[in-house]
C-alpha cells in the first residue's frame, strides 16, 4: 500500500494556521474548541495530513482574525502553473521560521528591543553565530 504524502499546499496552509495560532498565543485545544474539534484534528490540519474545507477555513479566518488570503501567502505553485511576468518566488523560509515556536519567540523578543543600535548589534551577533547567508 502506498504511503499518502500531504499535498504541499495543504502543508503550507496548515503551517500558516499554526503560525497565526501561535502568534495569538492560542493553544491547539482552544482553537479546536472554537471550531468544535479535538486538538488532534487541529494537529492534523496544521501538519497538512488532513485538508481544511472551505467552510472550516472561513471559520478559522474569523477565529484567527485574518483574511483567507493570509493562509495562501507564499504557497507553493501547483504543477503546471507558472508565475506571472517576472514575479519572484516567495521566501518560504520566513514563514517556516515564524511557524516554529523558537522563531516566533525570537521575533517577539527582538521587536521589544527599542534601541535601534542594539537591534543592529543583535543581528550582527546572530549573523556571526549562524554564518552570514545572503538570501
Amino acid at each position: 500500500m502506498a504511503v499518502k504524502v500531504p499535498d504541499p499546499v495543504d502543508k503550507h496552509v496548515g503551517s500558516r494556521v499554526r503560525m497565526r495560532r501561535m502568534m495569538l498565543g492560542m493553544s491547539q485545544e482552544r482553537l479546536g474548541d472554537a471550531l468544535g474539534l479535538t486538538f488532534q484534528q487541529v494537529q492534523k490540519y496544521e501538519k497538512g495530513t488532513n485538508r481544511i474545507s472551505a467552510s472550516r477555513l472561513q471559520a478559522m479566518c474569523h477565529i484567527l482574525q485574518v483574511p483567507v488570503s493570509f493562509f495562501f501567502e507564499g504557497a507553493p505553485q501547483m504543477a503546471g502553473q507558472s508565475r506571472r511576468g517576472g514575479e519572484a518566488p516567495s521566501p518560504t523560509y520566513v514563514s517556516d521560521f515564524l511557524a516554529a515556536a523558537d522563531g516566533l519567540k525570537l521575533v517577539r523578543a527582538f521587536t521589544r528591543i527599542s534601541d535601534a543600535k542594539l537591534r543592529r548589534s543583535v543581528v550582527r551577533l546572530v549573523e556571526e553565530i549562524g554564518g552570514e547567508d545572503d538570501r
